[in-house]
């Protein structure tokens, strides 16, 4: 008889699994075809983009969480459609907006490699600076998006949105560098053991700083994007800051750091998406959806552990002596498992 081992499911496909559970509850409740599957792919690679950036932050281990990540996001939609209508150039506002979200991702970094502050803090001291120049930056705001770029953003060839296809290149690239380069190996090295790491050679500085800075351009590129898509303002990025940090989490990436699962964003991106165009449809209050979300989010968090579907050996693997009686093993036979060594033990003494 064959001898299975245990096997388990990636975390990443349960996140997958709820939204494909949630999309088919949406077309029973109001039909709807591929049309909601594509507007839920044109939505979810802004989401994706922050949650990759958040990801990468939250696997360097506990306590590191991104928090300033909503504000940037707007103040990047301002800031991407304020340069780019002044100078009629969209690349020269989505470097713009890169820009302004690096060097509030540098505040942060400097608050907690140089003074040492928690970075949950020091994420959310940079949120609030964020914040208040976004707030002056939208006093008598006034700009429209690129033709050329919303187009692209709404483009979706037989019912696959572009830009969803490049968000999902970038996903792609991001796990084969945490899987098969240095930086990527070093990252999840620092998130599982930070003190080991740094005895092996390890730069807690030279790894926060990416994280951080990867973090904070992203979110500022997704929310130039976003806006763009939409219109600028400055809470459009308000949900961005719990959604990204669910995505992850329910994709599988751990949050206490030392493993990362980016294809689970998607998924995780796609369920959030989802299940919110559900609950509209339903007619639910925003205080029922906050419970069902929390509902799914557990249930999601408990498959995501990891859940053996196989643990099964056959009877002759159980049995070391084939001499034993049918339903017997070795240990049920009455004799130590070492019983038949001690010849040896006097030989080598």
């Amino acid at each position: 008889m064959m001898k299975f081992r245990n096997l388990t499911i990636p975390a990443w496909t349960w996140s997958f699994l709820a939204a494909f559970v949630v999309l088919i509850l949406t077309f029973l409740v109001a039909g709807g075809g591929t049309k909601t599957l594509t507007l839920a792919f044109t939505i979810a690679p802004y989401l994706v983009l922050v949650g990759i950036g958040q990801m990468l932050v939250m696997s360097t281990g506990p306590g590191n969480i991104d928090v300033s990540v909503a504000k940037v996001f707007s103040l990047g939609g301002l800031l991407s459609i304020a340069v780019g209508d002044a100078t009629g150039s969209w690349v020269l506002g989505l470097a713009a907006a890169m820009t302004a979200g690096f060097a509030l991702s540098c505040v942060s970094l400097a608050s907690i490699i140089l003074i040492r502050i928690p970075p949950i803090v020091a994420t959310l001291a940079t949120s609030l600076l964020t914040s208040a120049i976004s707030l002056t930056l939208a006093q008598g705001f006034q700009g429209s998006a690129d033709p050329v770029l919303k187009s692209f953003l709404g483009w979706a060839p037989m019912g696959v949105p572009a830009f969803a296809l490049v968000v999902l290149l970038f996903t792609i690239f991001v796990s084969l560098m945490l899987k098969r380069t240095t930086l990527g190996a070093h990252t999840l090295a620092f998130g599982q053991a930070r003190r080991a790491s740094e005895y092996a050679g390890v730069s807690a500085t030279k790894t926060l700083t990416i994280v951080y800075l990867t973090s904070g351009v992203l979110a500022a590129l997704a929310g130039a994007l976003r806006a763009s898509f939409s219109a600028p303002n400055v809470e459009l990025g308000n949900d961005y800051l719990l959604d990204s940090i669910a995505v992850v989490v329910i994709g599988g990436t751990l949050i206490t750091g030392g493993r990362s699962e980016p294809a689970g964003i998607w998924g995780g991106a796609l369920f959030f998406i989802l299940l919110d165009g559900l609950l509209n449809l339903i007619g639910w209050n925003y205080a029922g959806q906050n419970v069902l979300k929390g509902f799914f989010v557990l249930a999601v968090l408990f498959l995501a552990s990891g859940v053996p579907i196989i643990h099964r050996r056959s009877a002759s693997a159980d049995r070391s002596d084939p001499n034993l009686p049918e339903g017997a093993d070795s240990t049920a036979s009455g004799a130590p498992l070492d019983a038949q060594a001690p010849a040896e033990r006097r030989a080598v003494t």
